[in-house]
């Protein structure tokens, strides 16, 4: 269910940012009215401009929807999370794990120390 509303979610997006490219500025219609001979008033009719922004407004509220479906559903995926701090009984687990050297103190793994040249 979680992959059909993450689909819907993405063809929503990809629509939402078509629709908004194909629309037309309030700006361009002011601009042909002095001149430009297409426009018939400054601010007059929009012609299929209402059509595009109720749609796009229709979409942008199944956008915000989808958006909220998918957080419910990550906040209920499980109680552990996949990755990050691990629980402090699986670290004490694993330091309790013997090492290769048998845990032998009298073997030097320090590194080597440089001296400084006293020019």
């Amino acid at each position: 269910m979680q992959v059909a509303i993450l689909m819907t979610h993405v063809a929503i997006a990809i629509a939402l940012v078509v629709l908004i490219l194909l629309q037309q500025g309030k700006g361009a219609e002011a601009g042909a009215a002095f001149g430009g001979g297409a426009s018939q008033t400054v601010f007059g009719s929009r012609g299929s401009g209402n059509f595009l922004a109720k749609f796009t407004g229709l979409l942008a509220a199944a956008f915000f929807a989808t958006s909220l479906t998918l957080a419910y559903f990550a906040s209920q995926a499980g109680d552990a999370p996949e990755a990050g701090i691990p629980d402090a009984e699986l670290i004490e687990q694993q330091n309790a794990v013997p090492t290769l050297d048998g845990g032998s103190s009298d073997v030097d793994n320090t590194a080597p120390v440089l001296e400084e040249s006293g020019d």
